[in-house]
């Protein structure tokens, strides 16, 4: 499998099936907001296949009805969520 892109796309995921979305719903939310995307680019993100840039990840929130910090994991697991993402990502000198 390859690295993941982000670490955001488990909890797009979980938060939008708490409120009852489909990735189409979400993809028309940001559209809304101006952020033109399909349903395609929600399923990358949500399998951690896209990276999210801040302005994206602002947009989702908003398309969401959250606050932009409701996507990452709470203060006592961050240290080991960044951990586990930076060691599954191949090192620039393997290159």
């Amino acid at each position: 499998m390859a690295a993941p892109q982000n670490i955001i796309g488990p909890s797009i995921r979980a938060l939008r099936r708490e409120k009852g979305l489909t990735q189409a719903m979400l993809a028309a939310r940001c559209g809304v907001l101006g952020w033109d995307i399909g349903e395609n680019t929600v399923t990358k993100i949500e399998t951690q296949i896209r990276c999210v840039v801040d302005a994206e990840l602002l947009c989702l929130a908003k398309a969401l009805e959250v606050r932009p910090d409701s996507f990452f994991p709470p203060p006592e697991t961050a240290k080991a969520t960044v951990k586990a993402y930076f060691s599954a990502r191949p090192s620039p000198l393997d290159r």
